[in-house]
């Protein structure tokens, strides 16, 4: 049959499995909106293309799938960017499709045009420019075999607009790779006979995981393994919730805001067995001290991040689950029982480090922001999907809340992006329309995107915001305090904020508020329980500071404890 290029397109997103496509239209795919609007495919309008990007983010971590968006060309696409590398640093699969100016004015300054293939070569997988209608279908198909592959990650598609309306007698075409099944990176026999080897060996070895034991769907592998060798599990920001919180050996987060037992462990050590871990600043503090004591096995789906950073013992590259498969299999039934009694001197020793540095604060007059997060995982019992902001809401979420499957953090890790969480957490709630999804803001951060509780309210998704509104740019404020002597040059922000209610209101959502800390459960209580969208505004104690902290230059074991530890 005779079709244009928008018809193929949306016809090849459907034959890949494509429901839900969050986007903004304008001049350049008005031919591809046209068709989506006589399909079944899902349409998200979101209210900014960083929002657009953000969601379908979202989508894919909470979903597993692979998030698509669509936006049009010049600012629509430039306006990409920082969800496409925030997408990129975090290794989450997307594709994203950009509208182009005619193929006839590329490179002619037209109305409209970017050269968004150039721009964002440096933060995607790959991207690809559609000259001719005939090489469409084929090049959507590898977008998705691109994005959802290996490490996975954003795969760009540029279609011009003549590409659209052009027409031809289409038949199905197959990806160039005729293996649909995700390919499977197989470690070396010997070397995971060797980590066997290490493992038995090891007098005082930990486990270290990261993002690509999500991204490699090997959580109840991970778990498996843990039953069978019985060593403490500490996790990466990115790692967190593969594997369960509530489990006695796990540690928690390492790092420049992870937790004391966590760092001393990994400090001590005589083993560190990593998976899917990339070895980030903010994870290692200073390089030479980094797990001094310690035989590393680094296993990674991508061979460029191993010893990248960190020099390690034994390189193993793979994707997660097909190594923690096989060592299972190896491992057999009853694992390394014969040797938890010798470790049971390094287990008394985390536990000391755990009673040593636990997590506290000092409740007073005013809200502490620990004691929202803290709240908000007893109501939940730890069930909800948890969206973030960066900074401050972020670091006392990894810390106070615990997660205990995966999926269920939805956080900008490499990047950093500030204005992530609130659309990220529309796109996990139009996954999981049932579920309740949450995201913990800055009052700096939520002002990114706030535009996008328009997008909740038109589509009924009843995301909850919860704000720890301290009045600052919270963790550059912590960081001026410790280092700059308190000059608050340009983080305190009390006083320019707007009237979080007034403004839920005028979108047509429900805002809350409270400054008592005797109302912050009734208050989460509501919020979670109304029906629609909601803003909850928490008052918070201006100057908290985030602890453990681990100086930028400083090894793991040198962390300010701070008054909050009671240390």
């Amino acid at each position: 049959m005779e079709l244009n290029g928008a018809q193929i397109l949306v016809r090849t997103l459907m034959e890949e499995g494509v429901d839900t496509i969050f986007g903004y239209p304008g001049g350049s795919v008005l031919d591809i909106y046209d068709q989506l609007f006589q399909s079944p495919i899902r349409h998200i309008l979101a209210r900014h293309e960083q929002g657009v990007t953000h969601a379908a983010d979202g989508y894919a971590r909470a979903s597993g799938k692979t998030g698509v968006c669509i936006v049009t060309s010049g600012p629509g696409a430039t306006n990409t960017i920082t969800g496409i590398t925030t997408a990129f640093m975090d290794s989450i699969p997307m594709v994203i499709l950009t509208g182009q100016v005619p193929t006839q004015f590329i490179g002619t300054d037209a109305f409209q045009e970017a050269d968004i293939i150039g721009i964002t070569r440096p933060c995607t997988k790959h991207n690809f420019l559609v000259r001719r209608v005939d090489e469409l279908a084929r090049t959507i198909r590898e977008a998705f075999y691109i994005a959802s592959s290996g490490r996975p990650g954003p795969v760009l598609v540029d279609l011009p607009k003549d590409v659209m309306q052009a027409r031809m007698e289409y038949q199905d075409v197959p990806a160039k790779r005729q293996a649909r099944k995700e390919p499977v990176f197989l470690p070396d026999t010997a070397d995971l006979e060797q980590t066997v080897a290490m493992l038995k060996e090891a007098k005082n070895p930990v486990i270290l995981v990261g993002g690509g034991v999500l991204r490699g769907r090997a959580s109840e592998e991970l778990r498996e393994f843990v039953r069978k060798v019985k060593m403490p599990v500490a996790s990466t920001l990115m790692g967190l919730g593969s594997f369960p919180a509530d489990d006695p050996l796990w540690l928690g987060m390492v790092g420049m805001h992870g937790m004391y037992y966590a760092n001393m462990a990994v400090s001590n050590c005589d083993l560190l067995v990593t998976l899917g871990v990339r070895f980030s600043d903010r994870v290692t503090g200073k390089l030479s001290t980094f797990a001094p004591r310690a035989k590393i096995i680094q296993v990674d789906v991508d061979a460029t991040s191993i010893n990248k950073n960190v020099l390690v013992h034994l390189p193993i590259v793979s994707d997660c689950k097909s190594a923690l498969v096989q060592l299972n299999t190896m491992l057999g039934n009853n694992g390394l029982e014969d040797l938890r009694e010798s470790r049971r001197h390094w287990l008394d020793q985390i536990e000391k480090w755990r009673v040593e540095g636990a997590l506290t604060y000092t409740r007073g007059e005013l809200i502490k922001p620990q004691m929202v997060i803290e709240t908000l995982n007893r109501l939940t019992g730890g069930n909800a999907i948890i969206a973030t902001e960066v900074g401050q809401n972020q670091m006392w979420t990894a810390q106070f809340y615990r997660f205990n499957e995966p999926n269920t953090f939805l956080t900008s890790g490499g990047l950093g992006t500030m204005g992530y969480g609130f659309p990220a957490a529309i796109g996990a709630q139009v996954a999981f329309p049932d579920r309740l999804v949450v995201d913990i803001a800055g009052d700096g951060s939520i002002q990114m995107n706030i535009q996008e509780l328009a997008t909740a309210v038109k589509h009924n998704l009843p995301v909850k915001i919860v704000i720890l509104n301290n009045g600052y740019l919270g963790m550059v404020r912590q960081w001026q305090e410790l280092f700059y002597e308190k000059r608050y040059s340009h983080t305190n922000i009390s006083g320019q904020v707007p009237d979080f209610v007034k403004l839920a209101e005028a979108y047509g959502a429900l805002g809350l508020r409270t400054a008592d800390p005797d109302e912050v459960e009734s208050v989460l209580k509501k919020g979670i329980e109304a029906s629609g969208p909601v803003i909850m505004d928490f008052l918070v104690e201006p100057e908290e500071k985030v602890y453990p902290m681990v100086n930028p230059g400083a090894a793991l074991t040198e962390m300010q404890l701070g008054r909050e530890t009671g240390l």
